[in-house]
């Protein structure tokens, strides 16, 4: 994989950083994008596919939600995480 790109940041009035945190090339097609939104008042970080081809430019179904609540938890899950070689 490729590193990420970073994009942009909005902020609430709270300021809370919002909008897309990075991408990550998985694929020729696919990218993996991780943003934090805000979803019927829960701000959460989203971590989702997005497919571009020739049949379909949008987002997969593929991806899961974190409440930021539960970010720290997560990460510290992802920490545990070692990969061979690396």
């Amino acid at each position: 994989m490729q590193k990420a790109t970073y994009a942009r940041k909005t902020k609430t009035s709270s300021g809370i950083a919002m909008g897309e945190m990075g991408r990550i090339r998985k694929n020729d097609t696919t990218e993996i994008v991780i943003q934090m939104t805000e979803f019927h008042g829960s701000i959460g970080i989203d971590i989702r596919e997005y497919v571009t081809s020739e049949r379909y430019t949008g987002w997969s179904k593929n991806g899961i939600r974190i409440p930021v609540e539960k970010w720290k938890d997560f990460k510290e899950i992802l920490d545990k995480v070692e990969i061979a070689g690396q």
